[in-house]
């Protein structure tokens, strides 16, 4: 389910502040963050969707990898950020 591009901007407008700022790390996890929602939700439909599974879990590690990258960077953006996002417990 890839994003689509109304959602994509918006994203990236409210995480990294303008719309050409689709690098930043806030953004990236902001966008796998929709991404891993959006399959969540497929799953639960279709729980034999093994493919898919798969799928999340890298986008999972992904995001993983680049939230200690972040941590390690900046912290209170860190904090800030899953705060927002509503991850990490």
């Amino acid at each position: 389910m890839p994003l689509t591009k109304e959602v994509k901007a918006q994203i990236i407008t409210e995480y990294g502040g303008d719309e050409k700022n689709s690098g930043s790390a806030q953004v990236q996890i902001a966008l796998l963050t929709q991404r891993i929602k959006d399959l969540n939700v497929h799953l639960d439909a279709h729980p034999h969707d093994h493919h898919t599974r798969r799928g999340l879990l890298k986008l999972v590690g992904q995001r993983k990898r680049l939230l200690n990258y972040l941590m390690r960077r900046d912290i209170e953006t860190y904090r800030e950020l899953i705060a927002k996002l509503g991850i990490r417990g």
